[in-house]
């Protein structure tokens, strides 16, 4: 089994947040776990490589969490993912660090930062 960190966010509703991450962003559901067949528990997402565990309500861990998404074109997810109506806080753009990126803020206040190799 290879070793993989995977980010745990915080959300406020599974159903909101399945959403955004499933139908806008395009990431697929690979496990869900509701407790009380409320809007509370747990989503397990995934594309590609990249996996983000959803948690809703999270207490007890903090909030507005930050989760970076290494990819091989910014450029590409930032297009497709205006094509599906995300809105985006800034768009891509060539870092001094030598990377490219473009950030998005889920419905929860949560930072996507995307970052992939710069453009020439």
């Amino acid at each position: 089994m290879t070793e993989l960190a995977v980010p745990v966010i915080p959300v406020d509703d599974l159903d909101v947040a399945k959403h955004f991450y499933v139908d806008q962003l395009g990431f697929s559901v690979g496990w869900e776990f509701r407790n009380d067949a409320r809007k509370e528990g747990l989503l397990g997402v995934q594309r590609g490589g990249m996996k983000i565990t959803l948690d809703c309500p999270m207490s007890g861990h903090g909030r507005d969490a930050c989760v970076s998404l290494e990819v091989e074109n910014a450029d590409a997810y930032f297009s497709e993912w205006s094509g599906r109506g995300v809105a985006m806080k800034r768009p891509p753009k060539n870092e001094e660090w030598d990377a490219r990126t473009f950030t998005v803020i889920d419905p929860f206040g949560n930072t996507i930062f995307v970052i992939g190799p710069v453009v020439r």
